[in-house]
């Protein structure tokens, strides 16, 4: 905006759309340029010194004028102190101006504030013209110290990777900065120590803590030859890792990417306000010249150099800043705010869209519950008892790897007793089967109960859950029911979307007595089961014929033809997974079910700031716009109008990030 040399702001007002944008900056521009940025104001002072000579200059010429009136401050000399004042801050307005009158933009912020300056200046309003410019600078400095901190604090929350890494260099460890390891190279991770780049494990196997990266804290193992990500942290032993991608093009960067570009994403509000800011300043600055020369035909004791003056403040008032740079940081701010939240945004236009969201349609596995496999009850037949049975089948399980049989030995812990299996055999699509003490051990379906003729007084069909049945010496003993475990929050995401007005429906490929309990469980509205990803997409598409604004929240890779009929796809736990940031338009970093509402506040509290800046803007600027034409205002008030609109807007947009959700 305004002077700024930086060319990488993220609120990115495309140069012909508005007359605040930070991208009007020609390569002409930016090679002759000094380099110093206001986003850059956490590594040099340089950037505060034209705005602080300006200020202190003006103050003393103020002083020696109306204060400590002294008789030579007058004439040239007056003049000149002005303008010492004025280049500082002025100079920068100025060249943009003219690179951008080169171009065949006329109509631009840098137009408005130059034409208008340089007119009092010609008038001999010294001090209203240096301090416009001076007012206008301060305005730009806060702004990019606004989005600067939003891109810091974003910034620090997702790049969580280690600044150096220990790398092996001919077998002895060496320390290097992770941003110079090339691919090829040899990091070795100790115990707690968190990966810096993405590789391939060395080691025969590893644990890690994958929580940055799928927001599931649970161990995540890994064996010779998997993929490893930046941000997984090593859990239990000394690990190598051959470094595959450099380090600027892991997952977490491009992640980090994904959020820093969202804003190029622009949101309706937003483009309609730089549509309007195109037609709309032209249409002020023929109306300024018109308060200057038509007066002279119907008044009688026209003055030039009054209507000139009523014409300054008019055009100094009708600057649009405040509606083209406050509305895309409010929605910058948006963003920003999801991020702490760990929600990731693609663009301002998703946060508008979940403001709008009438129905949230979830999957069931992964989404609403952990993916991971829990005991829910343990029902045992009259006369065996959960001490002597549990030991029995936590011993048989530990021989198998599949996911039920770590349920189990989750459930049932360490135990002191010595258990002596023989003959263990895995018996394919059935179960296991043992001989512990001379009798027969059989822990698996009741297809295993009936291949070896166990009688059971159960019918399996009326259980909701995976069963696992257990007989002992020929005879049925009891069974375990075990099912994907509910996420904590998942009831109180569903509550919370209930009290924002939102319906709710979960989709799954699960059987449907499962996916119906669960729904029951969460009280969401209404759960189907037993679907193919076709089916999905047709109940999607038999709640959009409804008139209803629509998020499905997934996994984003599985289920990406419903994502993409969705007017907004989420993803859940979704940072390891390429294809998932491809498809989904809003990533939930933590995988918690409660971040969908809090994404829907985001969006609705967002947009309700980006409204109250285009409110106060228009009101503002209307009322002094029309006493600057009546002569009632000066042009003190339309800087302090101007500037405090732009900064007041500003702070709105910035208190998004502060806000609790």
């Amino acid at each position: 905006m305004g002077h700024d040399h930086q060319t990488t702001t993220p609120v990115d007002c495309n140069a012909t759309d508005s007359c605040c944008s930070p991208k009007r900056k020609t390569e002409e521009q930016q090679h002759n340029h000094d380099g110093h940025t206001h986003g850059d104001t956490q590594t040099s002072w340089r950037i505060f010194a034209p705005a602080l000579l300006s200020f202190i200059l003006l103050l003393t010429g103020l002083a020696l004028d109306y204060y400590i009136a002294q008789t030579w401050f007058s004439g040239w000399l007056r003049f000149v102190w002005y303008a010492a004042a004025y280049l500082p801050v002025g100079l920068p307005v100025l060249r943009d101006a003219w690179f951008n009158i080169r171009k065949g933009d006329f109509f631009s912020e840098f137009f408005l504030m130059g034409i208008a300056t340089i007119g009092a200046f010609a008038i001999g309003e010294y001090p209203e013209g240096v301090a416009v410019m001076l007012f206008y600078a301060v305005g730009e400095l806060f702004q990019d110290l606004a989005v600067s901190n939003a891109k810091k604090n974003i910034s620090a929350l997702l790049d969580q990777r280690p600044d150096i890494v220990t790398v092996l260099l001919n077998g002895v460890p060496s320390v290097k900065k992770a941003e110079t390891v090339t691919p090829g190279e040899v990091i070795q991770l100790k115990p707690g120590e968190k990966l810096g780049l993405d590789g391939e494990l060395l080691s025969d196997s590893a644990s890690f803590n994958t929580a940055a990266l799928t927001g599931e804290s649970k161990p995540d193992s890994k064996v010779k030859g998997d993929s490893v990500l930046a941000g997984m942290i090593n859990l239990q032993t000394v690990a190598q890792v051959k470094v595959t991608t450099a380090y600027n093009a892991s997952k977490l960067s491009k992640i980090l990417e994904l959020v820093q570009q969202a804003s190029k994403q622009k949101a309706p509000t937003e483009l309609f306000i730089r549509k309007f800011a195109k037609v709309y300043t032209p249409i002020v600055v023929f109306l300024a010249v018109g308060i200057c020369i038509l007066p002279y035909f119907f008044v009688s004791d026209y003055q030039f150099n009054t209507w000139l003056y009523r014409s300054l403040i008019f055009l100094v008032i009708s600057c649009p800043c405040a509606l083209v740079i406050s509305i895309p940081l409010g929605y910058f701010g948006g963003i920003g705010a999801a991020s702490r939240q760990g929600i990731l945004f693609k663009g301002g236009n998703y946060l508008d869209a979940l403001a709008k969201i009438q129905h949230v349609v979830t999957d069931k596995t992964g989404t609403m519950t952990e993916g991971v496999f829990a005991v829910q009850q343990v029902q045992l037949e009259p006369g065996y008892q959960e001490a002597d049975i549990l030991p029995l089948v936590n011993a048989i399980e530990q021989q198998s790897t599949h996911p039920i049989a770590t349920a189990i030995q989750q459930y049932v812990g360490a135990t002191q007793k010595q258990i002596v299996l023989h003959g263990v055999t895995e018996i394919a699509g059935h179960g296991l089967q043992a001989q512990v003490e001379g009798e027969e051990l059989l822990v698996g379906n009741f297809k295993l109960m009936d291949r070896f003729s166990v009688r059971y007084p159960v019918d399996p069909s009326s259980l909701v859950f995976t069963t696992i049945a257990i007989a002992l010496g020929g005879k049925f003993v009891g069974y375990i029911s075990i099912a994907d475990k509910i996420k904590e929050d998942a009831k109180a995401a569903v509550a919370r979307l209930h009290k924002l007005g939102v319906k709710t429906t979960m989709l799954s490929g699960d059987k449907t007595s499962v996916v119906t309990y669960v729904a029951r469980e969460l009280d969401i509205d209404q759960a189907f089961g037993d679907l193919l990803p076709e089916d999905k997409v047709n109940r999607i598409k038999e709640i959009k014929a409804t008139n209803q604004q629509v998020a499905f929240v997934g996994d984003g890779i599985n289920d990406a033809p419903v994502v993409a009929l969705s007017d907004v796809g989420i993803a859940m736990g979704g940072l390891g997974s390429d294809a998932t940031i491809e498809t989904a338009d809003v990533v939930i970093q933590d995988d918690r079910p409660s971040k969908i509402a809090t994404a829907i506040q985001i969006g609705k509290k967002t947009k309700r700031v980006v409204w109250q800046n285009i409110a106060l803007a228009f009101i503002v600027k209307a009322a002094v716009l029309a006493l600057g034409a009546w002569g009632v205002a000066t042009m003190w008030e339309a800087v302090f109008a101007d500037v405090g609109v732009s900064i007041l807007a500003i702070l709105n947009a910035v208190r998004i990030q502060r806000m609790k959700f």
